[in-house]
């Protein structure tokens, strides 16, 4: 009985990490086949390679021990959509309620940025970011063991457009 037990929460486990970003998923796949879209997909292997890099200082200790607990990155980004106001809206329409959490909305003249985060047992498991402005509209997905102060770091060190935004989690924590 014990075995049978722990073969329903294997089982378990393992649909939930794989439907993790589902709807994410199906928000790619939309745009997949569109030539105006940009597509990047890492996965989780490319990831580990970066865990074999020595660490020179404290801070690069930090970003490989972020890195060594993601699984994957997705971005689809386009600058000459003609109704990113739309595909921004729409995006957040499919993404929100799906178990994303609202994390953080930016909001300014040129553009509309959104963070959303997915939960489970206390953990991140996924970070979205949807972004949308005069004609530029961008998502992009980050999934695995998530620590946002680890990813802010990271996201530094490689020029993520959007992701300095989450630097200003860390100030607010600090008020």
């Amino acid at each position: 009985m014990k075995k049978i037990w722990i073969m329903i929460i294997a089982v378990g486990m393992a649909y939930s990490a794989s439907a993790q970003n589902d709807v994410v998923t199906k928000l790619f796949n939309d745009y997949y086949n569109n030539p105006d879209f940009t597509k990047v997909s890492v996965s989780s292997k490319m990831f580990e390679l970066f865990t074999n890099i020595e660490p020179g200082d404290e801070n690069e200790k930090e970003v490989l021990e972020a890195i060594s607990k993601l699984k994957g990155l997705k971005v689809i980004a386009t600058d000459s959509a003609k109704n990113a106001g739309k595909l921004y809206a729409d995006a957040i329409k499919k993404i929100s309620g799906n178990g994303y959490e609202e994390l953080m909305e930016v909001k300014d003249a040129q553009e509309n940025m959104k963070f959303m985060i997915k939960e489970g047992n206390g953990i991140i498991n996924e970070l979205v970011m949807v972004v949308g402005g005069n004609k530029s509209f961008y998502v992009m997905s980050l999934y695995g063991e998530i620590d946002l102060k680890k990813i802010s770091k990271l996201s530094k060190s490689m020029n993520i457009k959007g992701m300095e935004r989450l630097g200003q989690l860390d100030k607010r924590e600090q008020e």
